[in-house]
């Protein structure tokens, strides 16, 4: 059989897989539940189903599942495959497999579930591998249910990393894909009143399903973020003292207390990841745009503290109160200033996002300004644990970076300390008396005056 410089075409048929036999023989089961999403026509829709199969149910649909590799291999892959045949239909199906330049068709007879032999790909280098998977030749109501891919190689030594297992539902959250952080270094000795940090998003990184934080504190969070195609929306929130996901279960005393909104924001309640108060503005954001962000943390002397944050377009020289909330059993100062990037939506976890962080600065409570120029770089548990291998963070010029999920080949390094250029030049020039919704926002400081 021929091999061109662009393609290769093979035919198998449903079989035992090619099986290693030698003493470096290694072989891995990948579950297409943690692994795998619908990439074609459109991106997310029907997804993964209940029993944790992909279906192929018409021509154009494509699922393309993802795994890692630390060297070049020579793999042997297989799926585990059953054909769901209609009354009166023949049971038959071509199963389309592309990698990279190579194409395999694998003739597919079954009616329960088999292993089926795909063929031998050649990885060239470490990284992502990315399998897609089509069925063009479906009789009508046919159904092509997959729900494994398996991996054999003789390659020495070779790791393999996927999503591996579902406990802690990590077949959920490894879809998700890993979320990054930036922890920002403030000057020590000092009682933070304020932080302010802008984010640009480069023009195609960012798909639905992405948040971008920006201001990040112990008690709470606050950035922007893509809900669909239609909305866009700038997300502050403040965390109950009171643990639970159920906000209902807050006592009366412990539920955190709106102060204020800015025109056309929405207040309420959100639970399911710690329960507290929520606030958000639809606004249309945009890629290629930078915005500012500036949260204000004011302990009362009541035993309670107040939070507020306020947002604008940086080009517009423009600032819109977002909301201002109380926080009882709370007496701190601004504490724990952080950023990161995280994908919510599982569906659309394949799809890199990413952003910069730039002209980070934190006022202490007598009014004077520090820059942020260091920042510790973390990954939650999803890479963590090597689940997922996707994620990057840095520092370009003067603006940090974050990047995460796409499969992309750079592997940040948790721990990490990033160093940007000074942005002493942009320093903001702020008169807070004259924000809006400045009254509701706690005690004035004295730098305040």
């Amino acid at each position: 059989m021929q091999r061109s410089l662009s393609l290769l075409l093979l035919i198998s048929f449903c079989a035992s897989p090619i099986v290693p036999t030698s003493l470096n023989a290694a072989d891995w089961t990948i579950a297409v539940a943690g692994n795998a999403y619908r990439t074609e026509p459109a991106s997310g829709g029907r997804d993964i189903q209940r029993n944790g199969t992909i279906v192929l149910a018409e021509a154009n649909d494509q699922f393309s599942l993802f795994f890692h590799v630390d060297r070049p291999a020579k793999l042997d892959l297989a799926i585990v495959a059953q054909l769901n045949v209609s009354e009166n239909q023949q049971a038959d199906a071509t199963l389309l497999t592309s990698v990279n330049d190579q194409t395999f068709r694998t003739a597919i007879k079954n009616k329960n579930s088999a292993t089926c032999s795909i063929g031998e790909i050649m990885v060239q280098q470490p990284g992502y591998v990315r399998v897609n998977l089509k069925c063009n030749t479906l009789e009508s109501k046919n159904r092509l249910a997959i729900s494994e891919l398996k991996v054999a190689s003789e390659t020495e030594g070779l790791s393999v990393d996927f999503v591996k297992t579902n406990n802690g539902n990590m077949f959920y959250w490894g879809r998700r894909g890993p979320s990054v952080h930036l922890r920002y270094e403030v000057p020590r000795g000092k009682n933070i009143r304020y932080a302010y940090s802008e984010i640009t998003v480069p023009p195609g990184s960012d798909p639905i399903g992405s948040y971008y934080m920006a201001n990040g504190f112990s008690e709470g969070y606050f950035g922007i973020q893509v809900n669909n195609p239609n909305e866009r929306r700038v997300l502050f929130s403040v965390w109950s003292p009171f643990r639970t996901d159920n906000p209902n279960d807050i006592p009366k005393d412990q539920r955190i207390i709106e102060l204020a909104k800015g025109p056309d924001v929405h207040v309420g309640k959100f639970g399911n990841e710690g329960s507290g108060g929520q606030s958000y503005l639809v606004y249309p954001w945009a890629a290629g745009k930078t915005y500012r962000f500036l949260t204000k943390v004011v302990p009362n002397g009541d035993s309670s503290t107040t939070y507020t944050s306020w947002f604008g377009d940086k080009g517009a020289d423009e600032w819109r109160l977002i909301a201002s909330f109380q926080r009882p059993k709370t007496e701190t100062n601004l504490r724990g200033f952080h950023a990161f990037l995280e994908s919510f939506s599982p569906s659309l976890g394949y799809l890199e996002r990413g952003a910069q962080y730039g002209n980070v600065w934190v006022v202490d409570t007598d009014g004077d300004w520090h820059e942020c120029v260091r920042a510790r770089f973390s990954v939650d548990a999803t890479g963590g644990g090597r689940h997922r291998l996707d994620f990057a963070g840095g520092a370009n010029s003067d603006a940090f970076f974050l990047r995460n999920c796409g499969f992309i080949e750079q592997v940040g390094k948790p721990g990490e300390t990033f160093t940007r250029t000074s942005s002493n030049a942009q320093k903001p020039d702020i008169t807070f008396e004259d924000l809006p919704g400045f009254d509701s926002s706690g005690p004035i400081a004295d730098g305040e005056k």
